[in-house]
């Protein structure tokens, strides 16, 4: 029996995972009958009143859930589906269309823009300049090792709140970020924005003030400093948030929720100020009315865990029976309450109707704020641990209220905008872009030029990729305050600063071309493989055989990033001369790989690839370059052709025997460098380098770079053949010595 029950279950969650609510409901109530247990009985009322609910028949689901916690009061686990539908409900009618949504809402935050232009975040004029995770004006901006920016305070609050690393909300990258024990301003954006903006750095510097005496609980002084700040800023929508807080732990609780209703008004897809708003609610006893913040909240940031955890709580406060003892003086209050849930179980047939714009939808913040309605002591009711529910005929006359308020409502903001926007003055963004604007304000302070492609250390400074790169090459330090950059030289990922690079191409154009086309300039050049090829001088090299490198002199760090950054990913390995400075012959190597470490050195991983000639000898920023030809093999026809092919056969034998001669050892560790013994092949002469394991051998053979520099030399594969079988025999009658 246990075992086709459990069978029944799983059906029925299948049911409810493919959205066959109706099966899945039905299976529930059919397991009802047979389980007399009351925890079972409640987990199996609950998962049918959820299927119910995500059916769309939430009538039904209502009183189910009623039912479900008589025994006992239902716990968070149990309301979490139906949290979900409620939310989920109201981030489909936002994405309705008509006037009922986010065309009504767009419009009238447009009105709300033109009042006072200029202020605000995105949307309103500052869209380069806010922050993804407040959606404010950026304040203390911090650089993200992924290169996007954000507040101070919003990243040390995520990590706090959320407990786990911060990831970036621009593009998800958490990597680097977790790494981070402390944020950094960034020094360039920082003082940058504080030089354009000079108003809005004062309503931070004074948001940051009212932070810290709220911290030390001076109430009224912080109070002041976002009263200042309101007046500076008046479409931030963090001032009004904030102040909401400060103002429900003065007890001013209208207030709260007037500063709250703002807040919503000014950004209605940010999270927090409808948390906001729901505890003001809470606090003047209108219950319901925070449970719907609660859920746009949940629509808006499903992760949200204050909102979560309030609407489980409120619902759970909702769905509780009402107790028989009353006390006198409240003994309305059951009656008020019933007809409040008949009122919810006959006006909800559909999901629809739960989150008409008037009640539901986020979209009703953006009317003009109410004045609150007066509230008789009876509309308030505290029990033992239950918050109060208002009156039904509240619900239905807060609609009427509202409208009839308006006028009064709307006359006191514009009152405040004018008061506001005398103390702003010019539209700061014009001034910005205008007359404040200076290149010298993006110029790195290494090489003096605007900033190209500019990365932000994890001390908060700005420099030029290439500059900071070469500044590593020889100390592993911040060239401005000597932090230690050890991580950078690891990892090797310099993200440009987005903010930073967008600033220079939107409102320095010319600027930014001239700088762009100068670095097109200096790649075209670094990557041009006759002219100027940079020189690795220290040993031989062949071609097709690998070449592993230890790199870690400074210029030579500077020549391979400049290999790798023009793509051409090769340079010339040439042994040292005396009097030249290096050979005249070289080969020329590909970078396959490369490894660094925490103290700048580098493992490259390279191979031979072309043999040259150099024509002329040079130097650039420290490492030696040469203007170089090329060398390929003459090819053999005829007579000459199948004579080449006999020597080739014999000097290969000859080269197997005495490579088989060789100590195992020997031999293992030949071929863990430099790999197995090529095989022969098929044609000689498809190559311009010639077979490869003839430069195998010359590589493996104990010779001195002087006397294998001849070889590299040779365009006649015949030649090379006959000086290989020379230095065989040699070394075959050495051994038999």
């Amino acid at each position: 029996m246990g075992t086709e029950s459990e069978s029944m279950l799983q059906l029925a969650a299948e049911a409810f995972q493919s959205k066959n609510f109706d099966l899945a409901a039905d299976i529930y109530e059919c397991q009802l009958a047979g389980h007399g247990d009351p925890g079972s009985r409640q987990e199996l009322m609950v998962k049918r009143a959820d299927a119910l609910a995500f059916g769309g028949k939430f009538t039904e689901a209502f009183d189910v859930y009623r039912q479900a916690s008589e025994p006992e009061r239902l716990r968070p686990v149990h309301l979490s589906k139906l949290i979900e539908y409620l939310s989920g409900s109201i981030g489909r009618q936002e994405g309705g269309d008509g006037l009922n949504g986010t065309q009504r809402r767009g419009e009238e935050d447009g009105a709300a823009a033109a009042r006072c232009p200029g202020l605000g975040a995105a949307g309103s004029g500052y869209e380069d300049f806010s922050c993804r995770v407040c959606l404010s004006f950026l304040f203390e901006p911090v650089t993200l090792p992924c290169g996007h920016c954000f507040c101070k305070k919003c990243l040390e609050r995520e990590r706090k709140e959320k407990e786990r690393p911060v990831v970036c909300k621009e593009c998800g990258d958490s990597s680097g970020a977790a790494d981070l024990q402390t944020y950094r301003v960034n020094v360039v954006l920082s003082s940058l924005l504080a030089k354009w903006f000079p108003t809005l750095h004062r309503a931070g510097l004074l948001r940051r003030e009212g932070n810290g005496l709220y911290a030390e609980r001076k109430m009224e002084a912080a109070l002041e400093k976002y009263n200042q700040a309101v007046l500076i800023a008046p479409m931030d929508h963090i001032l009004f948030s904030n102040r909401s807080q400060i103002l429900s732990s003065l007890r001013r609780y209208e207030k709260a929720l007037r500063d709250a209703e703002m807040a919503c008004r000014l950004m209605p897809q940010w999270s927090k100020g409808h948390v906001r708003k729901a505890q003001a609610l809470v606090s003047l006893g209108r219950t319901e009315e925070a449970l719907r913040e609660y859920l746009v909240c949940l629509s808006i940031e499903p992760d949200c865990r204050v909102a979560k955890t309030e609407a489980h709580r409120l619902l759970s406060d909702l769905l509780t029976p009402v107790t028989d003892q009353v006390p006198e003086h409240i003994s309305d209050y059951s009656n008020a309450h019933l007809s409040f849930r008949d009122h919810v179980k006959n006006s909800i047939n559909t999901p629809h109707q739960i989150f008409s714009p008037s009640l539901f939808s986020s979209a009703s913040s953006l009317s003009p704020t109410p004045l609150t309605p007066k509230r008789t002591e009876g509309d308030e009711v505290r029990g033992q641990g239950k918050l109060a529910v208002r009156r039904l005929d509240h619900c239905f006359l807060l609609k009427r209220k509202r409208r009839s308020s308006e006028e009064e409502g709307g006359q006191e903001r514009r009152d405040d905008h004018k008061r506001a926007k005398s103390a702003e003055g010019p539209d700061p963004l014009s001034s910005a872009a205008g007359d404040v604007l200076d290149p010298t304000d993006l110029e790195c302070s290494l090489c003096m030029r605007l900033f190209y492609e500019p990365v932000a250390t994890s001390c908060g400074h700005t420099f030029c990729l290439r500059c900071l790169e070469r500044c590593l090459d020889h100390n592993p330090k911040c060239p401005l305050c000597k932090e230690e950059l050890s991580e950078y030289l690891v990892q090797r990922q310099y993200c440009k600063t987005v903010l930073t690079e967008s600033l220079i191409s939107k409102y320095l154009p010319s600027e930014f071309i001239e700088r762009q086309k100068i670095h097109q300039e200096e790649m075209a050049e670094f990557s041009n493989l006759n002219k100027n090829v940079p020189i690795f001088v220290c040993t031989m090299a062949f071609p097709t055989v690998p070449c592993p490198l230890h790199i870690f002199e400074p210029c030579y760090r500077l020549m391979i990033r400049r290999c790798m950054e023009t793509g051409t990913n090769s340079f010339g390995m040439c042994l040292a001369d005396n009097v030249k400075g290096f050979a005249d012959y070289g080969c020329l190597l590909e970078i396959r790989d490369v490894k660094f470490f925490s103290d700048g050195r580098s493992v490259v991983d390279t191979i031979g690839r072309r043999r040259f000639k150099v024509v002329q000898h040079s130097e650039r920023d420290g490492y030696n370059t040469a203007d170089i030809e090329y060398l390929e093999d003459v090819k053999e026809e005829g007579l000459a052709e199948r004579e080449l092919r006999t020597l080739h056969d014999t000097v290969y034998d000859q080269a197997l025997v005495w490579v088989n001669s060789l100590k195992p050892e020997q031999k293992e560790r030949i071929e863990g460098h430099f790999g197995p013994m090529p095989q022969k092949d098929s044609e000689l002469q498809d190559s311009p380098n010639g077979p490869s394991w003839c430069w195998w051998l010359l590589a493996v053979l104990p010779l001195e770079g002087r006397a294998q520099l001849p070889f590299l030399a040779l365009t006649s594969l015949k030649d090379r053949l006959s000086g290989i079988r020379k230095v065989l025999l040699f070394m075959a009658h050495s051994k038999h010595r």
